[in-house]
């Protein structure tokens, strides 16, 4: 049997307000699961996730975790 890592995670944390942000970013922050300035979120560490988090960078901050 092949033994698998250990899956990452992303601790993504809004940080920044979406008022004046474009609509498809507010969509994006919704679809991770943030609602508000300072809620986290932990996610699998994935190509989705990962271009989700690149469409809002700016809004948010990201943190991997093990």
């Amino acid at each position: 049997m092949a033994t698998t890592s250990p899956a990452r995670r992303l601790n993504v944390t809004q940080v920044r307000s979406v008022i004046g942000s474009k609509d498809n970013q507010r969509q994006t922050l919704r679809s991770l699961g943030l609602k508000r300035i300072h809620d986290v979120v932990v996610k699998e560490d994935r190509p989705e996730i990962r271009g989700m988090v690149a469409t809002v960078t700016h809004l948010v901050t990201v943190e991997e975790v093990e």
